[in-house]
């Protein structure tokens, strides 16, 4: 293997420790830090409001098509409303993305011939 790619492996493999590591270290700084003051709320505010708008983020860059044609719009929006449709009426997590996805490939394979 070219030197190139042990570099890419090695930048991977220190950046998805970094992502595991340093989370874990500033939790555990924050929680030896509200055992010394009570005062001290151990889980910011700001990181219950991180997840949900992370959601927010990518569903939104996911909602717009790469290649603006109609076809990948109309296969978005038939995926959009199969997840919601599936959504509220199974109220789940995991038939309402199969059903979207399913949808969206569907329209593209149907369309797209």
């Amino acid at each position: 293997m070219s030197s190139a790619l042990w570099l890419a492996v090695l930048a991977t493999a220190a950046g998805t420790l970094l992502m595991r590591i340093l989370p874990l270290l500033w939790m555990r700084h924050r929680l030896e830090r509200r055992e010394r003051d009570d005062d001290f709320d151990a889980m910011p505010q700001w990181l219950g409001i991180l997840g949900p708008v992370l959601i927010a983020a990518v569903l939104g860059s996911s909602l717009v098509p790469s290649p603006s044609i109609l076809l990948y719009w109309s296969a978005t929006a038939c995926g959009v409303a199969i997840t919601l449709l599936v959504w509220w009426r199974l109220r789940s997590l995991g038939w309402p993305v199969a059903a979207g996805v399913s949808a969206y490939g569907l329209v593209i394979i149907i369309l797209g011939l």
